[in-house]
């Protein structure tokens, strides 16, 4: 069945629950409880829910404040903008102070598709990820999003998160399959003629792709790197180690996101051909989030094209 639940509803959802029992637990808005799909947890914890406006280098302070003051706050914004402007309140307020706030940009990638790059977030983690101490985790549906909700309340330190708008197909079966870990590599299939590494909503994506190849003949491993940092390293290594190629999937420019991150693995411990598919350095097309990843080949059948183009290239030259 076709999943109808954003994982922006499923992170309201959770927290709720979690700041039910834990009257720590804050929620931060900024014009955006209904874009974030916090009405419901503001309406029933109005204490412990802030609404600063259309503010977010104001709403990333004012989290840390609640943070340094035993606060747990949760900052439920548009990627656009708190990954842009707010980037001097996340790195000072947030990194180099030390504190316990949660950065969810939500609505991220193309999410906001005909909006166009005013509302595009596809450098948000090439800039997160620089900076030191900040977590950066994408995760790939609703049941890691709830995973990694109740995985964020209890880890201490400065974390941005990045959830799309829209519902997205389930790439785990089950809650009780999703075994969720900050920066632990999650092996969705196994495989050994070629790895493909995606983040967030590209698992989905990679994983479509891997039944293609295989359909083809071909034994394909599939990575859910679903914390961008701290990354997984080992699990990067073993990849270029036992299948000897890595293709990596994102919604997000081809320079200093996921691709980025594996390659700096790569290229320093194991040297393998590697692809990055993304989106290249241009404006992203305006469109709905299948037509933009479509016309980049964000698909499973231009992934399955040129993991086979490598496969043939590493015969040919055998």
């Amino acid at each position: 069945m076709k999943n109808t639940i954003a994982n922006r509803q499923i992170l309201c959802d959770t927290l709720l629950e979690l700041a039910r029992k834990d009257a720590d637990v804050m929620v931060l808005t900024s014009d955006s409880r209904g874009s974030a799909s916090m009405g419901r947890f503001a309406e029933e914890l109005p204490d412990q829910f802030v609404e600063t406006g259309i503010a977010e280098q104001n709403i990333v302070g004012i989290a840390a404040g609640l943070a340094r003051s035993g606060k747990k706050p949760f900052v439920a914004s548009p990627a656009c903008f708190l990954s842009m402007r707010a980037i001097e309140q996340v790195k000072v307020d947030v990194a180099y102070s030390a504190t316990n706030v949660k950065l969810i940009g939500i609505s991220g990638g193309i999410s906001y598709g005909a909006l166009g790059m005013s509302h595009h977030s596809v450098q948000d983690i090439a800039v997160t990820r620089a900076i030191p101490g900040l977590a950066v985790i994408l995760p790939a549906d609703r049941r890691e999003t709830k995973k990694m909700t109740e995985a964020l309340v209890d880890y201490e330190g400065g974390v941005y998160v990045r959830i799309g708008r829209n519902p997205v197909e389930d790439s785990y079966e089950s809650e009780g399959h999703c075994d969720f870990h900050i920066g632990k590599a999650v092996t969705m299939r196994e495989g050994s003629d070629i790895t493909l590494i995606a983040a967030g909503e590209t698992v989905r994506v990679a994983l479509d792709a891997e039944e293609a190849l295989r359909n083809s003949g071909v034994s394909c491993r599939v990575l859910n790197m679903h914390t961008i940092k701290p990354l997984d390293e080992e699990a990067i290594k073993k990849a270029a180690e036992e299948t000897g190629r890595i293709i990596t999937v994102e919604e997000h420019s081809i320079y200093g996101g996921l691709g980025a991150a594996v390659a700096e693995v790569v290229v320093q411990h194991r040297c393998v051909p590697m692809k990055i598919i993304g989106i290249p350095d241009e404006p992203a097309i305006a469109g709905k989030t299948a037509q933009v990843f479509d016309y980049y080949g964000i698909s499973a059948e231009h992934i399955k094209q040129v993991a086979l183009n490598m496969l043939n290239a590493g015969r040919e030259r055998a």
